[in-house]
Formats: C-alpha cells, sequence, structure tokens
C-alpha cells in the first residue's frame, strides 16, 4: 500500500522545519531563524493513530522576491503541494495575515487538495485572541500551533488523517506482479521501459490505469501477469520533475511501496555515484525485491575485464544489497534488455517463498551446532524456536532465552545459512529476535 503524502507548506519563516521535526520526532530539518534555510523538500516517514504517512518539508514560498535560489524553492513547494494528498499550511500567528500568505492561500485554493490551517507560534494561552483573524484566510477553522513547545498538533494531526484517501490495495490480483523502476534522472528509465514494452511477445493490456497518480502498465510476457508502475519523470510531466529536483524521491517511494519487485536502474557511462546509493537504499529499506540494472552498457569502452570489475564496484557501494542481482543492458540496442523479465518472475517468486517451520527449525540447528551461539559473560545465546511470519519479504521470528545476546554478526550468519539453503536471490530477509516469553 502506498501511504499518503502530507506536505507542510507557507511562506519564509513561519516554523514549517520546526513543526516537522515534531511531527516525525527527529531533528531532520535545519532549523535557524533566517527565510530560506529549508532550501530543498525533506521526507520522512510519520505515523499518527495508527497510520502511515509521508512528511515533506518544503522551503518558503516567497511570491515577491525574484531571486533564483527563491525561485528554485518556490517551484520545488509547488511540486510538494502536486505530490500531497493532504496539505499543513503554517502561518505566523506572531504577525498576522501577510500578502504572502494570501498569496500561498490562492495558489493551495487552484491545488484543489484538502488543506488545513496551522497559526504556529500561539505559545500561550494569551495569544489564541490572535488566530480568529485568520478565518478571513478561507481554509476552515484555524488550529493553534506551538511546532516549538508541542502544543495543539495532536488536534492538528486528528485533523489532517480524516483527509487520507481511501486507497484499494486490491486492485490486482495476487499472481500480478508489480514492477516499478527507479533511478536518479538521465539513466534511461523511459528508455527501458519502452524496451521493456515494445518487445514482439509482450502484449500491452489496453485498460488504462492511473493509481494514486502513478501511470500503470497492465501487460503480459510468457503468460505472466505483470504491472508496470510508472515512477518520477516516466510519462506525468516528466521535464519538469526531473530538471526541478535531483530525483524525485516521494513519487518512488510512493511507486516501490505497491510493488513487488523494484529495478535500480544505473548509467553504465558514469558508474556508481552518491545518488544512487541513496535510491538504491530506499528499494531495501522498503523491503522489495531488488534487481540492479546497469543501463547503457552498449555506451561502455570494454575489454575482458570491465564487466566483473563493475559487479565488483557495485558489490562494494552496495554492500547492503548483497543479495541482489546485477544485469547489463541496453535499452538502445536491447541487448539483453529479454533476460529482465524472466530475472523479475523469478525474484518476485522468492520474494513471496514460504519455508515450513519443522525445515527452518532443522536448518536452525544445523547452524547453531556447526557455530554455537557466541557466550556473553558465561550466558549463552540459545535459540529455542523460529518460524516464518510473512513473505514479501520473507520474515523469520527467533525465539530466544535472551535477545540482549543475540550478537548482530550472528544474526548476519544465521541469514546467510538461510540464503545458503534456499533460493532468496534478490529478495531482502527480516529477522526478529524475541524473548521466548513474549
Amino acid at each position: 500500500m502506498a501511504n499518503p503524502v502530507v506536505a507542510i507548506v507557507g511562506r519564509p519563516n513561519v516554523g514549517k522545519s520546526t513543526l516537522f521535526n515534531r511531527i516525525v520526532g527527529e531533528r531532520l530539518a535545519i532549523v535557524e531563524d533566517v527565510p530560506g534555510v529549508t532550501r530543498d523538500r525533506l521526507y520522512s516517514k510519520a505515523e499518527w493513530l495508527g497510520k502511515p504517512f509521508h512528511l515533506i518539508d518544503t522551503g518558503g514560498i516567497d511570491f515577491d522576491d525574484h531571486d533564483e535560489l527563491l525561485e528554485s524553492i518556490r517551484n520545488q513547494a509547488e511540486l510538494a503541494i502536486d505530490e500531497a494528498d493532504v496539505i499543513i499550511f503554517v502561518v505566523d500567528g506572531t504577525v498576522g495575515i501577510t500578502d504572502q500568505d494570501q498569496d500561498v492561500a490562492r495558489m493551495l485554493f487552484r491545488s484543489k487538495k484538502p488543506v488545513i490551517l496551522a497559526v504556529n507560534k500561539i505559545d500561550n494561552p494569551q495569544r489564541l485572541n490572535d488566530v480568529y483573524e485568520f478565518y478571513s484566510l478561507g481554509m476552515g477553522d484555524p488550529f493553534p500551533i506551538s511546532g516549538a513547545h508541542a502544543t495543539g498538533i495532536g488536534d492538528l494531526l486528528d485533523e489532517v488523517i480524516k483527509h487520507f484517501p481511501e486507497y484499494n490495495d486490491d486492485e490486482y490480483d495476487d499472481d500480478v506482479i508489480r514492477v516499478s523502476l527507479i533511478g536518479r534522472p538521465n539513466v534511461g528509465k523511459s528508455s527501458l521501459v519502452n524496451a521493456l514494452l515494445g518487445e514482439e511477445r509482450v502484449i500491452v493490456s489496453d485498460i488504462a490505469g492511473t493509481t494514486r497518480d502513478a501511470i500503470d502498465t497492465p501487460f503480459t510476457f510468457k503468460g505472466q501477469e505483470y504491472v508496470l508502475i510508472d515512477t518520477a519523470g516516466m510519462r506525468k510531466r516528466g521535464k519538469v520533475y526531473e530538471s526541478t529536483e535531483k530525483y524525485s524521491v516521494m513519487r518512488a517511494l510512493r511507486a516501490m511501496e505497491r510493488s513487488d519487485v523494484v529495478l535500480v536502474v544505473i548509467n553504465g557511462e558514469e558508474g556508481v555515484i552518491e545518488q544512487d546509493k541513496k535510491v538504491a537504499g530506499y528499494a531495501h529499506e522498503a523491503g522489495r525485491g531488488v534487481i540492479i540494472v546497469v543501463n547503457k552498457w552498449d555506451a561502455v569502452e570494454k575489454d575482458e575485464r570491465t564487466m566483473n570489475k563493475f559487479i565488483a564496484d557495485i558489490r562494494e557501494e552496495f554492500k547492503y544489497l548483497s543479495y541482489a542481482p546485477i544485469l547489463f543492458v541496453s535499452a538502445k540496442t536491447k541487448q539483453r534488455v529479454q533476460m529482465i523479465l524472466p530475472k523479475v518472475a523469478q525474484v518476485a517468486e522468492q520474494h513471496a517463498l514460504r519455508i515450513a517451520t519443522p525445515v527452518l527449525n532443522d536448518l536452525i540447528h544445523e547452524a547453531t551446532t556447526v557455530t554455537p551461539p557466541p557466550s556473553d559473560k558465561g550466558r549463552r545465546l540459545r535459540i529455542n524456536y523460529a518460524t516464518q511470519v510473512a513473505v514479501k519479504p520473507p520474515t523469520f521470528v527467533l525465539f530466544v532465552n535472551d535477545t540482549e545476546l543475540m550478537h548482530f554478526s550472528y544474526q548476519r550468519y544465521l541469514e546467510n545459512k538461510i540464503r545458503e539453503a534456499f533460493p532468496l536471490e534478490g529478495t531482502p530477509i527480516r529477522i526478529l529476535v524475541r524473548n521466548k516469553s513474549e
């Protein structure tokens, strides 16, 4: 399921970043009493009353200043509004309504999105009377809050979650494989999509699908049904998204949340760069099946060592994706493109693999016999029981005598043993450790 998106917007210096930090519970945004400090969108996951969502912090919207940086901030904020399901419009209760507030309000009216008006810096009861003038903005009841003192945040979030859209998670049958492509701009995602859908053996469905602002393309390949979930810059306002943003993170996150398998696309001409690692990290953290696709391989000058060196570089840079297969392709020449969908089907199957409890416990017993768990101050870890509790990704619970005795290195050893015994290429696995009493 793709989580809803909430954007915090407003003119500069009204306390948006302070509110963002308060909601996510971490000091992720730079908070400084200088307009324009939040120069880019900042994203984080948040949750209220059991409902998870993505939160976007934006730079201040300033319609009066034509400085190039402020123009960029305004574009970022407009894109955040475009991506959002619900918008928190922050104003400064100590200043009152400004012309800029009214400009922002007009922009938000045009968005036709649910807007919750938060009057910030209401730090004590004596300031509550300052709230009433904000009714004139026409945004409904204003919510008095203090981001700095955490007052009124609960009431604000109660109202926000009332406006979350109802998503239909049963739009496709369980046997349909959902695939998304992610990657920074100019790695060839769009060309790769066209190459995949242009294969003669691919039957493209004429069912038009637009779900949560992502364009879904159902198709069939060798009898297997797939859905290709479009991500940032492929079709909708592609040039705007990819030229204005380094990477349309939020759209990619939402596509990944709906995917079984994610293709992490890298530009073979440029090799691995820092932004690639950030992009791939999202796929890993989302728990999806992952295939690393090195595109534009036709343009790379090669000798007999080039591919092996590239593989070694990827394994070094993406240590957390050691389980992910690597394909070298060219969307332009169609080189090895035919290998992608069979590999997707294989990874999807392993992503949904379920291991019988007796078989799993026999494996854990054998692993602990060959390499006994370490001891700490005379106490040794004992694994009493193991069971698989979920798929997509395969998730296992180990019941032990004391969770504090489980060292991360031994947990990694057990994960490697599970991977050696079962076909789990392309999928992360999760191991949860619980006390026996739980």
